[in-house]
């Protein structure tokens, strides 16, 4: 066996054994370098130099590695998280999840949900934008506005705003209504996948649902280019931009929503122009709070984009 073989098996044994159990990693990656058999000659200077370069680019570029970084991660913030990736670029679009089944509250990402399903009915012309949606009293949940009073109407885009941008909850209970209520909006995020959701009511969700809908959203299956137009502005440079877009630091534009209870922080991301072209991030945490739920998923934004870069180089 040759050297290149025997490192790569090295290399291969040395992720397998670190890897967590339990966790879920998905790749769709072509076909390996061929190696061909190296001459009988000693192995030069140069030719080990550039096996340990080949090496740690292939090391870089696997999900292992992704994984190993996630949980270095995880392991010093003492909480419960989630992470849910979905790749929709590059040459290999990998989907990948660490604990991405485990249900979370969802808190105020259940507005995401909300918000796509009423951008498809806009971009459908089923429903008007510029339509008014009327106060009522079971609407109210303390947030952002008190202008809510009995007969004040709002258009559904004024309510779309408010929700996506200040995560305002009365606005979200009034879009919700609007759509017809709980079992329609689970009903209807089943149908793009987030299966093991329960919005708004008990208000459960997962980091692989969420990223679901995010990825049916950026390939067009939600209502395309009109949804796309209608959503993307309500979900970029929100009140909260310290998870996922604080990691990926400006280098792109980050489509998100966010939600707070307690001490649960969630961010579900759509990343438009990573290294290794757009990417879906969802970050759900349990056990935290704060400051501390926010640096942990914006450091888990960071080693993603990290990871993305290597596989672009």
């Amino acid at each position: 066996m040759g050297l290149a073989s025997r490192a790569l098996i090295a290399a291969g044994v040395i992720f397998i054994v670190l890897a967590p159990t339990g966790i879920d990693v998905y790749a769709t990656t072509n076909a390996g370098p061929s190696m061909a058999k190296p001459p009988a000659a000693v192995v030069t200077v140069t030719a080990t130099r550039q096996l340990v370069s080949a090496l740690n680019e292939l090391v870089a570029r696997s999900p292992m590695t992704l994984t190993a970084s996630i949980q270095q991660i995880l392991q010093a913030s003492g909480g419960s998280v989630g992470v849910a990736v979905i790749e929709l670029g590059g040459a290999a679009p990998l989907v990948w999840s660490f604990n991405g089944g485990q249900v979370f509250i969802a808190a105020s990402t259940y507005k995401l949900a909300a918000l796509m399903m009423e951008a498809q009915n806009v971009a459908a012309g089923m429903t008007d934008p510029n339509g008014l949606v009327c106060y009522q009293d079971g609407d109210y949940e303390a947030g952002w506005y008190d202008d809510y009073a009995d007969g004040a109407c709002f258009t559904r885009i004024e309510l779309a705003r408010r929700a996506g941008l200040v995560s305002d909850n009365t606005a979200g209970h009034m879009l919700v209504r609007d759509l017809g209520g709980a079992a329609a909006l689970n009903a209807w995020a089943a149908s793009a996948g987030a299966t093991a959701s329960v919005f708004f009511t008990d208000n459960t969700t997962s980091p692989s649902d969420l990223a679901a809908l995010w990825a049916d959203e950026a390939k067009g299956k939600l209502g395309g280019a009109a949804a796309q137009a209608w959503l993307y502005p309500l979900l970029v440079g929100t009140a909260t931009e310290a998870g996922i877009p604080a990691g990926v630091a400006a280098r792109s534009v980050v489509v998100h929503k966010t939600g707070a209870l307690d001490a649960e922080e969630n961010d579900a991301a759509l990343v438009e122009s990573g290294p290794n072209g757009a990417y879906v991030l969802t970050v759900m945490t349990d056990g935290l709070g704060g400051g501390a739920g926010w640096q942990t998923i914006a450091s888990i934004s960071s080693a993603v984009w990290s990871f993305e870069s290597a596989k672009a180089s």
